[in-house]
């Protein structure tokens, strides 16, 4: 399969990096320290949506602020020991200009410069829940991306793990690859899904990048 783009847009979270273990053992802490039952916490999916949301949906309003900051602080703590990279993530980006990629991510800006930096990335652009009026499945985030890579949404090609990033994308009017990592392939709607970045190739062209997904 064969896609042609001007960017790329990537998650960060079981896209790029593999931060799982790290998220679990971060969480099931939080979760400790905070009271809250297994069927409550059970009930609310870690994988795409912004911690803020999240919280707010366990916790009173009154300690939202409060419980946020924890679990991003746990987070941050824990990346540099819990964060790899996705099998594939370092031949691909290596083969791409950096003005022809972002991350985009429903992390803080913290955490998402935390979990890159264990993993080795400093992409030169960035976009995390901190930019953010309304974060994914709203389409704002990747929107944004496109516009401060100057590129036309529909010339750009979004890479993600999770279904909340694909409405997204979606939504914004991009096309998408799926990745595998975190979620059952039959919860995937997305042009192409793969089951990590090791199939994936890049072909910078004048046009802007060709993208190849073998198999």
């Amino acid at each position: 399969m064969r896609f042609d783009a001007e960017a790329l847009l990537f998650d960060n979270d079981g896209t790029l990096v593999s931060s799982l273990e790290s998220v679990l053992r971060c969480w099931g802490r939080w979760v400790e320290e905070y009271g809250i039952t297994a069927d409550a916490f059970a009930r609310y999916g870690l994988h795409g949506r912004p911690a803020a949301e999240i919280v707010a949906d366990l916790v009173p309003a009154a300690r939202v602020r409060t419980a946020v900051a924890r679990i991003e602080q746990l987070e941050i703590d824990d990346a540099a020991g819990g964060v790899v990279l996705v099998p594939g993530a370092a031949d691909l980006l290596a083969s791409l200009p950096g003005e022809r990629w972002a991350v985009v991510t429903s992390a803080s800006r913290r955490l998402a410069d935390a979990r890159l930096g264990a993993a080795g990335l400093r992409p030169k652009t960035l976009v995390t829940a901190d930019d953010v009026t309304r974060g994914k499945p709203d389409p704002e985030p990747f929107l944004l991306a496109a516009r401060l890579l100057g590129v036309d949404p529909a010339r750009c090609l979004v890479f993600e793990d999770a279904p909340a990033g694909l409405t997204a994308a979606r939504a914004a009017g991009m096309r998408t690859v799926a990745l595998a990592t975190t979620h059952l392939r039959e919860e995937l709607v997305a042009d192409a899904v793969v089951d990590d970045l090791s199939t994936v190739s890049a072909q910078v062209t004048a046009g802007g990048v060709e993208i190849r997904i073998a198999g």
